[in-house]
């Protein structure tokens, strides 16, 4: 057989140096791609990470130092409040309580000025004394943490704040509510026998009520370390005042010191296991600093209460 050999297919060394620089090009566009997918991973996973951080700040931040917070979301609100509708004036106040201020001639009425304090105000359910479901509102403020009973009077319990500031669980306020009931001071014994529990878990609750400084024991009796302790109380507000939406600024409005997190926690463990908070808001309640002008040039201020009427005495007016 004759081959002609003009015919034959002849080696093309551009051609095949072209397949070569296809494959080498593919191969660098597959790496390039993939580089490209995993820079796009681990950009999501950076920013995952990142908002998990930022989550994670912004909750330490608000259970720790919630003044922060308060203060962020008071720079970027509308500039209203709800607050509790005031019921007297600085005026009203400066005339009826002239005697108590002014001592005499020489001193004089300096300059008034008015500050919101941060109230929790709750909606609850709870069982009564006969196992019958009641609903109220309680009022509980986030400066002193103490609960409120009477806006019209303004009485408050006294003892709130040291169980919210020490972390006192339920059975902590157990404790102190049976004390109560024996009129603030009881032995062991009767302790023992009114919580119906055994002496061993009775000693581990009243070591850790006496490590967290809520009973002192006096001999065989325990009492609650505070002076005129007001814990065991019903679980509602008397209120008198309605609530009114309020135009205010930024430096009107006192930052909190509790959060609404340990006041609620604190009112479930107070309260039993029948209580429930059904809703929660942050209110307001109107203060007047009333200033006055002692004979020396130096100044007295005093703080009144506008639903009340009443001198309020607080140690968190510095802010």
């Amino acid at each position: 057989m004759d081959f002609d050999l003009d015919n034959t297919p002849s080696y093309n060394k551009e051609s095949h140096d072209s397949i070569i620089l296809d494959k080498k090009s593919n191969k660098r566009y597959r790496s390039l791609v993939k580089i490209i997918i995993q820079s796009r991973f681990m950009r999501i996973i950076s920013t995952l990470l990142t908002l998990s951080a930022l989550a994670y700040g912004a909750y330490y931040i608000n259970e720790t130092k919630p003044e922060l917070t308060q203060q962020a979301l008071e720079f970027v609100n509308t500039g209203t409040l709800v607050s509790l509708e005031a019921r007297y004036t600085a005026k009203q106040i400066m005339e009826t309580q002239t005697s108590h201020l002014l001592k005499d001639g020489s001193h004089t009425f300096g300059e008034v000025a008015l500050r919101y304090h941060p109230y929790l105000l709750m909606e609850v359910k709870f069982t009564g004394e006969n196992m019958d479901t009641q609903e109220a509102n309680i009022l509980w403020s986030m400066i002193d943490g103490e609960m409120v009973l009477d806006t019209r009077s303004w009485k408050k319990t006294h003892g709130f704040a040291d169980c919210i500031n020490c972390k006192a669980d339920a059975y902590e306020y157990q404790i102190l509510n049976t004390i109560s009931d024996f009129g603030g001071c009881v032995d062991a014994q009767a302790l023992r026998q009114s919580l119906n529990i055994e002496s061993v878990l009775l000693s581990t609750w009243i070591d850790r009520c006496k490590s967290k400084k809520l009973i002192v024991q006096i001999g065989n009796d325990y009492k609650i370390h505070l002076q005129k302790p007001l814990l065991n109380v019903k679980p509602a507000t008397q209120l008198s005042s309605v609530l009114v939406s309020k135009a205010s600024k930024f430096s009107e409005k006192l930052a909190k010191v509790y959060t609404p997190s340990q006041i609620k926690r604190a009112a479930s463990n107070a309260f039993g296991s029948h209580f429930a908070i059904r809703s929660t808001r942050d209110v307001f309640v109107p203060i007047y600093s009333i200033v006055v002008v002692n004979p020396d040039g130096s100044l007295h201020t005093t703080h009144w209460n506008a639903v009340s009427g009443k001198q309020v005495h607080s140690m968190n007016f510095t802010q």
